[in-house]
């Protein structure tokens, strides 16, 4: 039996333990905060010089668990971390309910479904989150339209 397998577990089978696992492979796990999944960048991740995750801005998805709006959400918050992957701390998904669908950034609601009549192009609500966390940030063609 290898001697990175613990006693007991099969030797062809891998263990999915935290404790087994290297602390790069934890970090780079999601983090999860009292009341909402939260989606957040590992600690090797890019962040402005001198800034901690914590201290990049953050932008809260609330979502209707009712209306079934999980992967619609969850598709948001994976395009804008992807496109301010330097600029954002996290992307946090909070569960509500009533028809709710808002997304703020830094505090500041940049979408809310029941105002906006419905939900966001993915290049308008880019832009919107832009204007809030990193003004000066190109985003290329979706600037255009």
């Amino acid at each position: 039996m290898p001697d990175d397998q613990p006693s007991g577990a099969p030797a062809d089978q891998p263990t999915d333990r935290a404790a087994d696992q290297p602390a790069a492979a934890r970090a780079d796990r999601p983090t999860v905060e009292p009341g909402a999944t939260t989606v957040a960048r590992g600690a090797d991740a890019a962040v402005p010089a001198g800034a901690s995750p914590e201290a990049c801005p953050r932008v809260v998805i609330t979502y209707c668990t009712q209306c079934r709006w999980l992967l619609r959400a969850a598709w948001y918050t994976q395009e804008l971390l992807t496109t301010f992957h330097r600029e954002l701390g996290e992307v946090a998904l909070r569960p509500g309910n009533g028809g709710v669908f808002t997304v703020e950034a830094d505090g500041q609601v940049v979408w809310d479904r029941k105002v906006e009549g419905g939900f966001p192009e993915i290049t308008v609500l880019k832009r919107r989150v832009r204007d809030v966390v990193a003004p000066d940030k190109p985003l290329g063609h979706s600037d255009g339209l």
